[in-house]
């Protein structure tokens, strides 16, 4: 895409080309980016830089309608489209679905990190595990909506985040569905209250996580914090993970995450002065997330 519209409430909307775009200064491309929209199609669009590689700036959308002008079918796409009939399949023939936390991503690209960058991982952990019992390590017990064993005539499909992520990025019934949905061999949930968009992610009263999902907008300068796309009052802090998520889904610098889709198991809370929702990784295990890159 060369151009977006930009829409911010009582303004007067806005069409950018990427070419003006890219040459506002760093602050007003910061405030403007989770305003873009395509001009053919209305869907939600982001804005990525331009690469220290040479790829160029470009605006994109993963929300185009299929008979947009704009929309340009990319094998990520396809793949995609193929996940979610796969997943709509495992509704229909399954009793329950059983979430596959250990599938290793099939498309990053992942760089070895350094030891001293496993180390510091490894530390940010402990020390932020300790100075947030509650926010963390939350007993079972007090998260879980159902607990059940298994049935033995029961028909339990397996699949692992990254499809389960396509498919709602494309569209499948599984957010509305009454497909149980097992996060471990004990414990399940109905899956219409288990996956959320990030649009309507709140606080759960019990501190009770979810899997959260959508796309990325961008990072802060220094990766510290992600924030959806399709919330403007949500964020995700990764500082305590960041080299882990960065060598599990090959994340070079803040281009990658731009337009990313997402979907992470965690808890969401008020930050202290009730200003933002927090979305906080489930004892910070990347294994317990999974991010799309969005195609160049």
């Amino acid at each position: 895409m060369l151009d977006a519209i930009c829409k911010i409430d009582l303004q007067p909307d806005m069409t950018y080309s990427v070419f003006k775009f890219q040459v506002l200064n760093d602050a007003e491309i910061e405030r403007l980016r989770q305003h873009l929209f395509c001009p053919v199609c209305d869907g939600k669009a982001y804005f990525r830089k331009a690469s220290k590689d040479g790829k160029a700036a470009c605006f994109g959308s993963r929300y185009h309608q299929l008979d947009c002008a704009e929309f340009k079918p990319s094998a990520s796409r396809q793949r995609e489209e193929q996940d979610a009939t796969e997943v709509n399949q495992l509704i229909t023939e399954s009793d329950a679905l059983k979430i596959d936390f250990s599938r290793s991503p099939s498309t990053a690209k992942a760089k070895p990190s350094s030891p001293q960058t496993a180390v510091l991982d490894k530390k940010a952990q402990s020390n932020n595990a300790l100075e947030l019992p509650n926010q963390i390590a939350e007993p079972q017990s007090q998260y879980l909506d159902d607990k059940r064993a298994h049935q033995p005539d029961q028909r339990i499909g397996s699949q692992g985040l990254e499809k389960l992520l396509n498919s709602l990025l494309r569209g499948s019934d599984l957010a509305s569905s009454d497909l149980w949905v097992y996060t471990d061999d004990k414990y399940r949930w109905r899956a219409k209250n288990l996956f959320v968009n990030f649009v309507d992610a709140e606080p759960t009263d019990n501190g009770s996580p979810r899997m959260y999902w959508g796309t990325l907008s961008h990072s802060d300068k220094a990766m510290l914090w992600l924030n959806p796309a399709d919330s403007k009052d949500v964020g995700i802090p990764i500082d305590s993970f960041k080299g882990a998520l960065q060598q599990r889904f090959g994340i070079e610098d803040r281009r990658d995450l731009e337009g990313a889709g997402i979907i992470i198991f965690g808890k969401c809370f008020w930050n202290k002065d009730k200003t933002r929702k927090i979305i906080q990784l489930w004892n910070r295990d990347v294994t317990r997330m999974h991010l799309s890159k969005a195609d160049d």
